[in-house]
């Protein structure tokens, strides 16, 4: 049920005109927030957006992309990053499927980074920095990996284990020190960063809130996040995403003939 512009919380509102021109209260599907350390699943068809901002300067977003028609096809970061000459994804950037499609284009980004080579945090790891709180006794305040979350999402789709990609972790930047190991940087989030994930095709889009697995912090406290959908259409002739480089302007001539 769409919601009204007025509903939105503050943050979300009030990044609206920082962040997109294209933006206002009539293009608005609905709007929620995701806290910290859970998960969350939904179709966003093409033509519509989704605005994540993080409300606490604290949040991580592991985000997995599959076509809605033919689930087979599903987010590529090798060919992501390769075709668009980056290690990081920001505004202009594309996420590709294996199939050469564009699942989705970025065309507003407050942050400047975001992780796409790191993975996601797994339960061993989960345990070994943060301990175990489990839902028997700690209920929604339990401690859940950010690959637990994206596996009971995919659950619901029919999808399983296998079906798991490398993810893009937004709001989180992680770059290599002198020896080549990458570090996490820990001055990169502030409250109120958004990202707008313009969808160019029918897109199971998954999510989980789980801390980024080379998060230094000893505490588990992943911050939440506020989603908004909205109507964005989809990249016109002069889109950034579009003209950033000439692999992004085939990738949608590739994804406007599926909809042909």
């Amino acid at each position: 049920m769409p919601a009204s512009f007025s509903n939105l919380s503050p943050l979300a509102r009030a990044a609206v005109p920082d962040h997109s021109t294209a933006f206002s209260p009539e293009r608005v599907l609905w709007d929620e927030t995701l806290p910290g350390g859970t998960h969350w699943s939904a179709l966003l068809r093409r033509g519509n957006a989704l605005r994540l901002t993080d409300l606490e300067g604290t949040a991580n977003v592991s985000a997995l992309f599959y076509n809605q028609e033919e689930k087979s096809e599903r987010y590529n970061m090798p060919d992501t990053l390769k075709a668009q000459h980056t290690a990081y994804l920001s505004a202009g950037c594309v996420c590709y499927s294996d199939m050469g499609r564009i699942l989705c284009s970025i065309p507003q980004d407050s942050c400047g980074w975001h992780d796409a080579v790191c993975g996601t945090l797994d339960s061993e790891t989960l345990h070994a920095k943060y301990g175990e709180a489990r839902y028997q006794e700690h209920r929604n305040a339990m401690y859940r990996s950010g690959l637990d979350g994206l596996r009971i999402e995919l659950a619901k789709w029919g999808l399983s284990r296998r079906d798991v990609v490398a993810p893009v972790n937004f709001f989180s930047k992680a770059v290599p020190d002198a020896d080549g190991r990458l570090r996490f940087d820990t001055a990169h989030r502030r409250a109120g960063q958004c990202i707008d994930l313009r969808f160019e095709m029918n897109v199971l889009v998954v999510l989980s809130a789980a801390p980024h697995p080379l998060d230094p912090s000893p505490r588990y406290a992943p911050g939440a996040v506020q989603m908004t959908a909205w109507r964005s259409g989809t990249a016109g002739a002069n889109d950034p995403c579009r003209l950033r480089c000439p692999e992004n302007d085939r990738g949608f001539i590739n994804t406007e003939r599926f909809f042909l």
